[in-house]
């Protein structure tokens, strides 16, 4: 099974006037194709810190991170925006959708950016919100829409660009028990299809639903259930 994500002694350190404040500690793991992970941790803790850098919104201070056989580290600006766009998906805790937009508008955004053709990107919107459940919501706007079917909106903008991994931080946050259930089932059947998955969270019942649970706190790795000897 190929290797998705490859993190190697990520460090972040974020001076605070005359003091600095290290987020991370020399985070080391591997991502598999296919692999349902959960990373957890308390708030400041660093797992917000590590989802910045795993989704290449920020450099760390030292150390690798290999996504797909690309050194981040030492690709432009331009190849970052990339990555961004067509490799990760990504999925907010408060969705993160335009208000004016339907949800098939939203869906298409990240291929109108990867100047994917009108036609090809109305078809592949249209399909991975069918795929989300959400067929009879396509002209709706996020107002018009529930919390649960918001976050199945941002769900299918996340794999409309059949993205190498989805990343998603703290996904049922601002959603009901009730609700979070049925997206942590639809986490589980996209899993099901070959997706790779990264969930950042603190609920314990959340990670529960991952296959390989990695504990972080202060910045270090406690725990990893995919790993033999960390946090024995």
């Amino acid at each position: 099974m190929s290797t998705v994500i490859e993190a190697r002694q990520l460090t972040k350190v974020y001076p605070m006037g005359e003091e600095k404040v290290h987020a991370l500690r020399g985070v080391s793991f591997s991502v598999r194709r296919n692999e349902y992970i959960a990373i957890m941790g308390p708030s400041g803790s660093g797992k917000s810190t590590l989802l910045h850098i795993l989704g290449c919104l920020d450099r760390p201070t030292s150390g690798e991170l290999i996504i797909e056989g690309t050194n981040v580290l030492q690709a432009t600006d331009n190849r970052l925006a990339e990555i961004r766009n067509r490799r990760i998906g990504f999925v907010f805790q408060n969705f993160n959708l335009m208000s004016r937009a339907t949800a098939l508008e939203n869906v298409e955004l990240p291929l109108i950016y990867a100047g994917v053709r009108k036609k090809e990107r109305r078809e592949r919107a249209v399909a991975v919100l069918e795929r989300v459940g959400l067929a009879d919501r396509l002209h709706h706007r996020p107002t018009e829409l529930s919390g649960g079917q918001r976050q199945r909106v941002a769900i299918a903008r996340a794999l409309v660009t059949e993205p190498a991994f989805i990343l998603a931080d703290e996904p049922t946050g601002a959603l009901d028990s009730k609700t979070s259930v049925q997206i942590m089932e639809l986490f589980a059947q996209l899993h099901e299809e070959g997706n790779t998955l990264l969930l950042i969270t603190h609920n314990q019942s959340v990670a529960q639903e991952a296959e390989r649970l990695i504990e972080i706190l202060d910045g270090l790795i406690i725990g990893d259930s995919g790993q033999e000897g960390v946090g024995a």
